[in-house]
């Protein structure tokens, strides 16, 4: 079975994945004497509270996703979209899957338990995606919908903290 989708996401997919392998492989073996790695209170709090966001982070994107999937019409590439979604989860905030997927690093850290990951690599993989998104995910979102985004963009902030809002995005 051949998937279709763009060389975008196929780029933005890869770079996922090298940031969280990568980041990964880095920082446990720089962590790997060191002795709060080698403390298991550490790894069971640190799982715990990274269990717990890497479950927030999956949900929202699979509430994002299920919304975003309106956006499709035709015989569009997958994870691709051709019509502008302003409803749902998209009504409080223009970006609710990345901003639910910044926790990815900071999960999947804590759950492996590296003080590296944890302090250094995690929040530097975050702040990456959160420029990934104000440079390419804006733009590329602009190029398509034009106007029509430009007007989305002034109504509805890119992410939104309000309790509604968090509640729809992370809900189960």
């Amino acid at each position: 079975m051949k998937i279709k989708t763009s060389f975008s996401v196929v780029v933005r997919i890869f770079l996922w994945f090298v940031m969280i392998i990568g980041g990964a492989v880095y920082s446990l073996a720089k962590d790997w004497h060191s002795p709060l790695f080698n403390t298991l209170w550490f790894h069971i709090l640190t799982a715990i509270v990274g269990i717990f966001l890497l479950v927030l982070a999956f949900r929202a994107a699979a509430n994002g996703g299920r919304e975003l999937t309106k956006g499709r019409v035709g015989d569009i590439p997958r994870l691709e979209t051709n019509r502008l979604v302003t409803t749902g989860i998209f009504s409080c905030m223009r970006h609710p899957m990345l901003f639910g997927l910044t926790l990815l690093p900071l999960g999947w850290a804590l759950l492996l338990g590296s003080p590296t990951f944890i302090v250094v690599v995690a929040p530097l993989e975050m702040l990456f995606i959160i420029v990934m998104v104000l440079i390419f995910e804006e733009m590329e979102v602009k190029r398509k919908f034009g106007k029509a985004y430009d007007v989305y963009r002034e109504e509805v902030p890119m992410v939104s903290f309000r309790w509604k809002c968090l509640n729809t995005l992370f809900k189960k």
